[in-house]
């Protein structure tokens, strides 16, 4: 990896520490806000955002400020927020404490055990592949945006000018990023290139309202008009400036003190049920991203400050990050990028955003602009941001021998099963057991495929997950083969 501009340690100029700051928040921005969109809470983007804040600072302060990573909104647990958040927010809460316990219990165990186990369960050959697939699996979306505006119409969901606008984003971040003149602009290359994408989708936009021209449209200005206008056309008073996000610890005890909580003793298996499972696979993501961050700060993070502190930061970082915001963190690829493009590792920099997230989730007019940044202008950041995490993830696995059948079918089942979007979809009950129970009872066991054909939920297990459950299966049954041949051939 090529020398870093800051290392970990080191702390910018105050002014240049702000607007590096601003660069990490614009890189996980659309990740981050996209989660309580997704689950049906769009107004919950300041307290996801201000969630997101305090789950890197608790993750900081367990890591001893030497992991330059930032914690935003997961996507791996769209489906657990769904189930959970139809008893409210306290089951939201409920489950972002279960998954946080299950990190904290994985960190107890290395305490006490090592990580030994860790590197035989996850080698190179899994681990390259599965931080590749980080990269390559985000490639849909970002594609996505590419091409996408913002403006509700028949083209919006495939515009050229909107493609113009993106191509133009990507083409100024790398071109800032690999000029060898000038020092500012390969730190600050997102920044600048998010902003000749939304002067030049504002420019077309305007033209197009002007003359009416409906495909020319690419930015939605209606939220900052909302910002100031109600419904009624009224001003909305001093909520256009200030405005205190809906944190879900304090939705769950109002939702308690009121006594509107739906969380049953039958709510609460489920909601265990719909978030267990994805926080032990989550795990193996958390390893594959600080497996990559520390190729490329060049520092062995498993090691120092270790992969228990790591695990507890994540994981109570996680469970303050919804109790102060709204849905459970995780590390960002999208930071890890960040910080490999722009050889920018400080910590500092990275808690200035962390601190900037929480100051700006109070201020209505910013929240309100930067959700007009289009779809087009993020896709064009996501295609460098996402590209470099595939690469990393190849780098990682180089000097593993492909030549090897072994290797040759892990590789193959992470990728060809990640990138072809394979899932593993569990249906539950929160009664699931005595419906078994009595089925077997009275029937025997072929009525239990009965009852479960009947589950209406299903957990499901993201692609990048059930790719890595895949090739780790597939390394020890393969492994196990290849020492039992090995083990004969001696005998004899």
């Amino acid at each position: 990896m090529a020398k870093l501009v800051y290392d970990i340690h080191d702390k910018p100029k105050f002014n240049k520490m702000l607007i590096f700051a601003l660069q990490q928040l614009l890189a996980i921005l659309a990740a981050t806000i996209a989660v309580p969109t997704f689950i049906g809470l769009p107004t919950q983007i300041p307290a996801a955002i201000f969630g997101a804040g305090v789950g890197t600072i608790v993750y900081q302060l367990f890591t001893r400020f030497k992991s330059p990573v930032f914690l935003g909104s997961s996507f791996a647990f769209l489906s657990s927020l769904g189930a959970a958040l139809a008893y409210g927010y306290c089951g939201i809460v409920l489950g972002s404490i279960v998954a946080g316990l299950v990190y904290v219990v994985i960190a107890i165990v290395i305490h006490f055990v090592g990580t030994n186990w860790v590197s035989k369960l996850m080698p190179p050959v899994i681990i390259g592949p599965t931080v590749a697939l980080i990269g390559l699996s985000l490639a849909v979306n970002a594609m996505g945006d590419l091409v996408k505006s913002n403006v509700a119409s028949t083209h919006s969901s495939y515009n050229l000018i909107a493609l113009l606008c993106g191509l133009v984003t990507f083409a100024t971040v790398v071109i800032c990023t690999t000029q060898k003149r000038f020092t500012m602009p390969k730190l600050i290359p997102f920044i600048i290139g998010i902003g000749a994408g939304y002067v030049l989708a504002t420019l077309f936009t305007l033209i197009g309202i002007i003359f009416k021209v409906e495909y020319l449209q690419i930015i939605n200005w209606q939220p900052i008009v909302n910002n100031f206008v109600d419904a009624e056309g009224k001003f909305t008073g001093l909520s256009a400036f200030l405005t205190a996000p809906n944190f879900s610890i304090v939705e769950a005890i109002k939702e308690l003190s009121s006594g509107e909580s739906l969380l049953t003793g039958g709510a609460i298996v489920e909601v265990i049920i719909a978030f267990l499972p994805v926080a032990l696979v989550v795990f193996a993501e958390h390893i594959a991203d600080h497996k990559n961050l520390s190729t490329i700060i060049d520092r062995d993070l498993i090691t120092d400050p270790g992969l228990k502190r790591t695990l507890l930061g994540d994981g109570v970082g996680s469970i303050m990050g919804t109790l102060f915001g709204v849905c459970p963190n995780t590390t960002y690829g999208e930071s890890v990028g960040c910080v490999a493009i722009t050889k920018n590792a400080s910590v500092a920099t990275i808690t200035t955003t962390a601190i900037m997230c929480m100051i700006l989730s109070f201020i209505s007019p910013i929240m309100a602009l930067l959700q007009t940044i289009p779809s087009c202008v993020m896709g064009g950041v996501c295609l460098t941001l996402y590209g470099f995490i595939a690469v990393s993830g190849l780098k990682m696995f180089k000097d593993v021998d492909l030549n090897e059948n072994k290797n040759l079918f892990v590789v193959s089942a992470i990728l060809i099963a990640g990138i072809g979007g394979l899932t593993i979809q569990i249906p539950y009950s929160s009664d699931i057991a005595s419906q078994l129970i009595i089925k077997f009872n009275e029937f025997g066991i072929p009525y239990i495929a009965e009852v479960a054909s009947g589950f209406a939920k299903v957990i499901t297990v993201t692609p990048i997950a059930t790719a890595l459950i895949l090739g780790v299966l597939t390394n020890f049954v393969l492994t196990k083969i290849e020492k039992s041949k090995l083990g004969k051939e001696k005998g004899e």
